[in-house]
């Protein structure tokens, strides 16, 4: 037997060794206590970060009220402690081999480093993004890694969708609803450069790697006017910075997935990291063929192959240089040929689907200090995006006619055996390309006395090419001569009939847009933080250009308005009581419009930004190594874009009709509660209650009324529990539910006669089909969902402190089996036969997700 490449026969392979490792790991670790203080004024510094140098496994910690922070470190040798605390100095700190207790003393920055005064003016630790009450929620380090790095792929989409006002989507769909938002409302940031489609497999995961994001954070609240380009959500990622001083070295294996980075210093002044990353489903795939019949159709198992890189480089103490470039491309392709005899029906289909995509982008830019109390942010960067798509379905028919239909229609010239026939071929050939220009140029002033002047501009050009040529069999009612009086039947009477026709759409189009943005702030934060706020405006104008037209539209003008209260600070059981209230207008730009034409009927100013105004309040409790947030919020949403489809049965065509009239009025609350990071266990639980109503008023259709979108659930809750009985050895727990979404009300499935015409609109045939009526319901609703998934970690450290490893085994979709949700059955269009169990609403692979995975760090 030649020899197949396997990682994990390679894991499998290699377990002696990382037995070893795992039992006698914590024998040479040493627990010891680490205080942070103000070398001037012997005063503790609270919220310090101290983190092990050398690799991403295990968490940087932060020190509590009294600047202490307890860590795990090998056992009677010496390991170098990175401490940065925002507006000190960074500092080293190597501990001796013996001892439990060491005092770091920290210098004030005095302007002396340029990443320490640019915290200062963040307002931000080191490393990690900001929660902050009703702005945003932020997740890095331990919690980031217990939850992201889990299952056959793993993405930090999978921690985001465990946050407070975040919706249920299931395993496969990193698209979720953000607190009523649609969907495609998210829009995504990495290090400041907007990115055009963060996706693979569209929408199933996203381009973020775990092991090249440092922290991720989620605004969904009244952010900052720094930002804009969403109504509902903006998920900013951070990128993991190289080492400055040290090599390092990260391999990652995965039950499906290959990971590798290296970081090499410049000098003691910035370092290089590479990043790669390879999935290989061929082996899931061939293992899933054997249990899900469906499997075998899959001819090119889904792939994603990507890497990345990320430079900074410090030339002076005033002066930063950065530079990160990610590519990534993800296909799949399946084909199905054979014929099949159902319900008296013979059918034979041929079916071929090929899916790639390819994107990538560059993004440089400079970090300069003028003054100790200034820092000045520019940045230029690009990006590209290019999908293909190729469907192809050929299916012949051969279906008997009712009795009940051969006695009522049976006279007619055009039927003349008990059987029909149908020849159907509909396709779809796409090539989706897009380029991206953006550049930024933000600059904040510490003006003193507890205020802070920011101020930036912003522009993004992207040009959008579609080259799209679809054909579909579409069927509509029968209004225009000579049917429009109905189908005759053997008794006399007149009875409606629909119309089968193949329709082309075809899209040629080049278009191009220019986003411009300016925007203004002034932060204020009184002594000891017992008030702040943030004043800020926005203005964001959109230029759209075709090649042989043009549309001016209006600037979205975005205020925005936070205020701040510490109420109460060691007060009793509650070391703080924080409130804030904020409201404020956002806007953005629907995908859709992309592909606008020059025929599609739009004037100038009718071209518009979609549009929220979200008002919000909330409460924080932080007491006895606990935290509670509580968060309400009402929303409204106008001038949103929405499109459906137009046919014509004269000249056999497909139109897009477009509105910018749309509405939402969305209202809910999110409560978290959160255990502070400990030496057994921590984690949280959040419940997210959300109502969301939408009027699409042109549509013409039960949408032109108020309703629920289909995204809609009313509950979600989330239960994260991490048990960590080892410094070796931790259990990561995660728990969901979710109410169900909208389900219609079925009616009773009936005949009814289809004149087929065709390409040239000429009368080929009459069959039999079957329909049932389903109307819009405002009660109905899916069943529940529940996920639940468990990640065991093993970890251990080499003597020197320098290597790291885990091996994880996790197993996600336990509860998979437990599938009770109920939707409308399907049925056969043809035949009018229920299909056998098909009212489970299945939102993900229906079996449990084993996975392993492998990380080994220097």
């Amino acid at each position: 037997m030649p020899y197949i490449y396997s990682p994990v026969r390679q894991i499998l392979r290699s377990m002696p060794f990382i037995l070893f490792f795992i039992l006698t790991g914590h024998l040479y670790a040493r627990d010891i206590t680490i205080i942070v203080e103000d070398i001037e004024l012997d005063m503790p510094l609270e919220g310090a970060v101290v983190r092990v140098e050398g690799g991403a496994v295990g968490a940087e910690k932060t020190t509590d009220e009294n600047g202490r922070v307890a860590l795990a470190v090998p056992d009677n040798r010496q390991t170098r402690l990175q401490i940065a605390y925002p507006g000190y100095e960074n500092a080293i700190f190597i501990t001796p081999p013996s001892g439990t207790t060491f005092t770091v003393g920290l210098r004030l920055s005095g302007g002396a480093g340029l990443e320490n005064r640019e915290l200062v003016i963040e307002a931000q630790k080191p490393g990690e993004s900001e929660t902050k009450t009703g702005r945003s929620v932020a997740i890095s380090g331990e919690n980031l890694a217990r939850t992201a790095e889990i299952g056959v792929i793993e993405d930090v989409m999978t921690s985001i969708k465990l946050l407070p006002g975040v919706g249920y989507t299931g395993m496969f769909n990193a698209m979720p609803s953000i607190r009523g938002g649609e969907p495609g409302d998210l829009t995504a940031v990495f290090d400041g450069f907007y990115i055009e489609n963060p996706y693979h497999w569209g929408g199933g995961i996203s381009i973020f790697d775990p092991r090249m994001v440092q922290s991720a954070q989620l605004s969904h609240g009244v952010f900052s006017v720094r930002y804009g380009h969403t109504i509902s959500g903006l998920l900013e990622i951070t990128g993991r910075r190289p080492e400055t001083s040290d090599v390092e070295l990260e391999l990652g294996l995965s039950s499906s997935a290959a990971n590798l980075n290296v970081s090499q210093p410049l000098f003691g002044k910035g370092g290089v990291m590479i990043m790669g990353k390879a999935t290989y489903w061929d082996p899931f795939v061939s293992l899933a063929k054997l249990a899900v019949d469906e499997v075998n159709y899959i001819k090119t198992a889904p792939y994603i192959r990507s890497a990345a890189f990320d430079a900074n480089y410090r030339f002076t103490q005033n002066l930063e240089w950065t530079m990160f470039g990610f590519i990534g491309g993800d296909g799949a392709g399946a084909f199905y040929n054979n014929p099949v005899e159902y319900n008296d029906m013979t059918m034979h289909t041929d079916f071929d689907f090929e899916w790639f995509n390819l994107q990538g982008f560059l993004i440089t830019g400079f970090i300069f200090n003028p003054k100790p109390n200034m820092a000045l942010k520019a940045s230029i960067g690009g990006g590209f995006l290019r999908t293909t798509l190729h469907g192809f379905i050929d299916y012949y028919l051969t279906v008997p006619y009712s009795n009940d239909f051969l006695t009522l229609f049976g006279n007619n010239a055009l039927i003349t055996s008990e059987t029909y026939t149908v020849d159907t071929t509909m396709f779809a050939d796409m090539v989706d390309t897009a380029t991206n220009y953006q550049a930024r140029v933000d600059y904040d002033w510490d003006v003193g006395k507890g205020f802070l002047f920011a101020a930036g501009i912003q522009g993004l050009y992207a040009r959008y090419e579609l080259e799209e040529h679809d054909q579909a069999e579409f069927e509509r009612l029968a209004v225009t001569p000579p049917f429009s009086n109905g189908l005759q039947g053997g008794d006399g009477q007149y009875y409606p009939v629909y119309l089968n026709y193949p329709a082309d759409y075809n899209n040629s189009t080049a278009n191009q847009t220019l986003t411009s943005s300016v925007y203004a702030l002034l932060e204020y934060t009184s002594p000891k933080k017992r008030f702040g706020g943030e004043l800020g405006f926005r203005v964001d104008h959109l230029l759209f250009a075709g090649n042989d037209f043009t549309l001016q539209t209006l600037p979205a003008l975005n205020p925005r308005l936070n205020l701040d209260w510490n109420i109460a600070q060691n007060a009793g059981v509650f070391d703080n009581i924080t409130a804030t209230i904020g409201s404020g207008l956002f806007s953005s730009i629907t995908d859709n419009i992309s592909s606008i034409q020059s025929g599609d009927g739009i004037d100038d100013f009718e071209l518009k930004q979609n549009r929220s105004w979200t008002s919000i309040a909330g409460i924080k409790l932080d007491f006895l190594g606990f935290s509670v947030n509580l968060e309400g919020y009402y929303k409204y949403v106008f001038d949103r874009a929405y499109s459906s489809l137009a046919t014509n049965s004269a000249n056999q065509t497909i139109a897009i009709e477009r509105a910018f009239d749309g509405e939402g009025r969305i209202w809910g609350f999110d409560v978290m509660l959160q255990k502070a990071s400990s030496r057994y266990w921590d984690g949280w639980i959040s419940y997210s209650f959300n109502w969301a109503r939408y009027r699409n008023p042109s549509s013409g259709a039960y949408t032109a009324d108020w309703f629920y979108p289909n995204f809609h659930r009313f509950h979600n809750l989330n239960l994260v529990i991490n048990i960590k009985p080892l410094r070796s050895f931790n259990i990561a727990t995660r728990f969901g539910f979710a109410s169900g979404s909208p389900k219609t009300i079925a009616g009773e499935i009936a005949s009814y006669p289809v004149i087929v015409l065709d390409e040239n609109g000429s009368t080929v045939n009459i069959i039999q089909k079957y329909k049932r009526p389903s109307l819009y319901s405002d009660t109905e609703r899916d069943g529940f969902a529940l996920t639940w998934d468990v990640k065991a970690s093993f970890f251990a450290y080499s003597r020197a402190g320098r290597g790291q490893m885990e091996v994880y085994i996790a197993v996600e979709n336990i509860l998979a089996t437990l599938e009770t949700r109920q939707r409308n059955t399907s049925f056969n269009s043809y035949t009018g036969k229920e299909d056998q169990g098909s009212n489970t609403a299945s939102y993900q692979l229906p079996i449990p997700m084993p996975s392993i995975g492998f990380r080994w760090a220097y």
